[in-house]
C-alpha cells in the first residue's frame, strides 16, 4: 500500500469537493478557507504534479481568458485511484485513530 501524505489527501479532497470547478486558486482558497491557514502555490502545485504522475487525477487545459494573459487554467479531477488512494488513507487513519483511548487528547 502505498500512503498518500495529508497535503495529498486535502488537495484530492478539495478536488473531490469542487467537481469541475477545481483548478489551482480554486482547490488554494477551498483548503484556506476550511484548513483557516494560508498555502502558498507550491504547497498546491507540487502535490498536485505528484497526484497526476501517480495517476490520481488527470489535469486537462480549459479555454484561455483575457484576465490570464491569454494562458488557459488547468483543471483537475479524480479518478478512480484517486478515491481508493482516499479510502486507503481514511481507513488506515480510522484503524490508528481506534487504538487511541477516549480521553487521551483532554
Amino acid at each position: 500500500m502505498n500512503l498518500i501524505s495529508r497535503a495529498e489527501e486535502l488537495i484530492l479532497l478539495a478536488i473531490l469537493a469542487l467537481g469541475d470547478n477545481a483548478y489551482g486558486i480554486s482547490i488554494l482558497e477551498f483548503l484556506q478557507d476550511k484548513t483557516k491557514n494560508v498555502w502558498s502555490f507550491a504547497q498546491i502545485y507540487d502535490p498536485l504534479d505528484r497526484l497526476t504522475r501517480k495517476g490520481y487525477v488527470k489535469k486537462r487545459q480549459g479555454g484561455s481568458t483575457p484576465e490570464r494573459g491569454g494562458r488557459p487554467k488547468s483543471f483537475y479531477k479524480l479518478n478512480a485511484e484517486g478515491r481508493v488512494a482516499l479510502v486507503e488513507i481514511r481507513k488506515v487513519q480510522d484503524a490508528v485513530w481506534g487504538c487511541i483511548p477516549e480521553n487521551s487528547l483532554a
